[in-house]
């Protein structure tokens, strides 16, 4: 089962069992923007540094193999997009050790944020006419592929109320 977390101190997966090993990602706060993730399993515990702001801590199977994923939100530049802002790290649980699975610099817009629901991305963005966007995204081989939007061109309070009820459907009405 996914879990999400705004950032804290501290947050913690539920443990998930696969080929009888039970294992659950976490992460930790070491100072400003130093956080610690670790991967334990039943006999191991294995820690990736992240050495950025964290924004969102969640898990979920991105990739559909069975395994639960760490789904960071980090905050940095990349090599193509200069201006600082939020983006999406996620990590595999390989054979009790963490290997990173995608470090996406960019999804469609400006992200905001993201949860992980019903084996999707849901991101909140901006655009850059000030508008918001709620769109899902699904693993695609290789990174993140747009999937739909759940609402275009709306006020941030929409696409707010939109984004954080895990529930909504395109087809429902607010």
């Amino acid at each position: 089962m996914p879990t999400a977390h705004a950032w804290g101190q501290e947050a913690v997966s539920s443990p998930t069992v696969m080929n009888n090993q039970t294992s659950a990602f976490s992460i930790e706060q070491q100072n400003d923007t130093l956080f610690t993730l670790t991967l334990t399993t039943d006999s191991t515990a294995d820690k990736w540094q992240i050495p950025y702001p964290v924004y969102r801590f969640c898990t979920g199977d991105v990739d559909g193999d069975g395994s639960e994923d760490a789904l960071v939100g980090v905050v940095k530049t990349t090599r193509y997009f200069q201006e600082e802002g939020h983006r999406i790290f996620i990590f595999k649980n390989y054979h009790g050790l963490i290997r990173p699975l995608w470090m996406g610099s960019k999804l469609g817009g400006i992200l905001d944020d993201f949860r992980f629901i019903d084996g999707k991305i849901r991101s909140l963005e901006r655009t850059t006419d000030g508008q918001y966007v709620v769109a899902e995204y699904r693993w695609a081989h290789f990174g993140m592929g747009f999937e739909r939007f759940l609402v275009k061109n709306a006020t941030k309070q929409t696409a707010l109320d939109i984004f954080e009820n895990s529930n909504y459907n395109k087809n429902d009405s607010l």
